[in-house]
């Protein structure tokens, strides 16, 4: 058989072959364009520094978190071949202010240990607070111990995220509690503050903040988390000396709600419309560091498919909308409003992407449905980004913001990048530009770009009102 003969029956088998086998030739092609852009010309990173150095950390209420806003709406709208638009929500606005003060004294000298207050917080009283801790491990232990062991002392949960969890995110569930109800559970027994344990896996200095929440009908007291070097100190020294005092100090405040946005900027459909397809990230972050990982990088990758679809021609067959969620970190408010006027207005969301877990290699997505055979049929395309070493399709999650799609029926999907790392960052001053990696960031954009292609172009399945 000569070459040329060899070449042209190839070609008349491949023209014969199934169609579903073209279907997924095809899909690998534009898949690799897709990467391909995203590595060579891809305006994530640039676009990451810009927000990480010349806007920061933008918690919600900020004057930052306001520039970045406008930020967003006017890169978008510049972007977008569709429309780009703001979508009011009302945001809650605590401050941390200028004093965060802990210290021990220790041998007739202070020593000062490293915190953060907590978010959401109030202020110790004027002067600051200086009493006994006690520390514990558990809620079970504040049980155990009694008000007679705790009133009018300070609380110490000196509880670390477990190292023995491969999916990280697992261990920071699992420690979760003790940031966000410890200062309500310690009031119940009359103590006067909490400190928890900062949530990561390193040991460092470094105090990492997050949410904390207040209960109706508990008096509220002061809460902050310490480094974990600072909490392996104190625990050495109470072991020495039970009677240890600690001084705290804080004046952060909770103002007035303020309103902010979401940012969206929406690609129409050109066979199905009326079937919508979200990717997204939270632009509001802590106001330690610059909110680089947490969620620069989920809002930078979100932004770059509007490059990717525009240069590249991509026409998707359903509606896409970039979603930059604002207050994922103290409240959820964004989230919330856009899922209640989907609702209002009917609006049918067959999936939404999320990415918010660090601009770390991409590892997979994780999904949750209440129509199970929709992550099902999700999983089927596993095998188009095994070239990109993108192997994990079946965690269960999706993402804080777009968690209340999910009562209408919408599949959630979650980027999981390797995650090893990000909690030596997450919610902390060192959360900075300089601990992103170009290759990594855009090598996420590429895989949320092409999963987003896909669904814009096959739907969910039976579940669709398509018959791709």
């Amino acid at each position: 058989m000569n070459f040329r003969f060899a070449s042209f029956l190839s070609l008349c088998l491949f023209a014969c072959a199934p169609t579903s086998l073209l279907a997924q030739a095809s899909d690998s092609i534009i898949i690799s364009r897709i990467f391909t852009y995203c590595l060579e010309q891809g305006q994530s990173y640039e676009r990451l520094r810009y927000l990480s150095e010349s806007i920061g950390n933008r918690l919600s209420g900020s004057e930052n978190a306001d520039k970045a806003v406008r930020w967003a709406h006017q890169t978008m709208e510049s972007d977008s071949f569709g429309k780009c638009y703001l979508q009011d929500v009302m945001v809650p606005h605590w401050v941390r202010n200028d004093k965060e003060l802990l210290s021990m004294q220790v041998k007739g000298k202070k020593t000062a240990l490293n915190i953060f207050s907590l978010g959401g917080s109030i202020a110790t009283p004027k002067g600051g607070i200086t009493a006994g801790v006690v520390e514990v491990k558990s809620f079970e232990d504040l049980e155990k111990l009694g008000r007679k062991n705790i009133e009018g002392k300070i609380v110490f949960y000196n509880t670390p995220m477990k190292q023995r969890f491969y999916h990280t995110f697992e261990a920071y569930g699992d420690a979760g509690k003790y940031r966000w109800a410890g200062a309500q559970n310690a009031a119940k027994y009359g103590a006067v503050a909490s400190i928890t344990r900062s949530m990561t896996l390193a040991l460092d200095d470094n105090p990492h903040t997050g949410g904390m929440g207040y209960a109706d009908g508990i008096t509220k007291i002061p809460g902050c988390a310490i480094s974990t070097m600072g909490a392996e100190k104190l625990s050495r020294e109470l072991a020495s000396n039970p009677d240890l005092k600690l001084t705290l100090e804080m004046n952060c405040e909770t103002k007035p709600d303020k309103l902010s946005h979401n940012v969206i900027a929406e690609i129409r459909g050109s066979e199905f419309p009326d079937e919508i397809v979200v990717v997204s990230g939270h632009l509001d972050s802590w106001d330690k560091g610059h909110g680089a990982h947490d969620d620069g990088a989920g809002c930078v990758q979100s932004m770059e498919l509007l490059n990717v679809f525009r240069d590249l021609d991509i026409k998707p067959k359903r509606t896409i909308r970039v979603v930059l969620f604002m207050n994922e970190e103290n409240g959820l408010r964004g989230g919330k409003k856009y899922a209640e006027e989907a609702k209002a207005k009917g609006e049918k969301h067959i999936a939404a992407i999320e990415s918010d877990a660090g601009g770390f290699t991409p590892a997979g997505f994780s999904s949750t449905c209440v129509d199970e055979s929709k992550r099902v049929y999700f999983r089927q395309w596993k095998h188009l980004f095994e070239p990109y070493a993108i192997y994990q399709w079946d965690d269960d999650g999706g993402g804080a913001d777009i968690g209340p799609l999910k009562d209408q029926g919408t599949l959630l999907i979650g980027l999981r990048p390797d995650s090893q790392r990000y909690f030596d960052y997450h919610h902390t001053d060192i959360d900075t530009f300089d601990k992103v990696n170009r290759r990594e960031l855009h090598l996420g954009a590429a895989a949320i770009v092409s999963l987003t292609w896909l669904l814009s172009e096959y739907g969910v399945g039976a579940a669709s009102s398509a018959t791709d």
